[in-house]
């Protein structure tokens, strides 16, 4: 089973999230609330998928991101959500290692497409 990691501190967000995931059986999902819960899960347990907001308390999605490319040295997926679709973001995003980035509102379906695209 596959280990995906969301990253969210809108409790909304997380939960769809959450729901939709599980409800595809696309693997076991472990929520953090804020960035530094998020690093500290990510330094302590291994995960296939993260998916991470960019704006969160502590540290943002870029930062995560940073983190997990640079100090962790890992190749797993990760997925950016964010509210802001400015393209300074977008591209900061993918410099710094995101795999995708996804415009809040986002179309449940076509994030769940994504997810399984990067899960093979």
């Amino acid at each position: 089973m596959k280990k995906i990691l969301i990253c969210d501190d809108d409790e909304v967000s997380k939960s769809l999230l959450c729901f939709r995931i599980s409800g595809e059986k696309l693997g076991d999902v472990t929520t953090a609330s804020d960035g530094r819960e998020a690093m500290s899960l990510l330094s302590s347990e291994s995960f296939d998928l993260v998916i991470t907001d960019l704006h969160m308390p502590f540290h943002s999605g870029i930062e995560i991101t940073a983190y997990i490319r640079g100090t962790l040295k890992k190749d797993i997926p990760i997925i950016i959500l964010s509210a802001e679709g400015l393209e300074s973001a977008v591209l900061e995003a993918f410099d710094r290692g995101a795999d995708d980035y996804v415009t809040k509102p986002f179309n449940p379906s076509e994030l769940l497409s994504k997810i399984k695209t990067l899960l093979k």
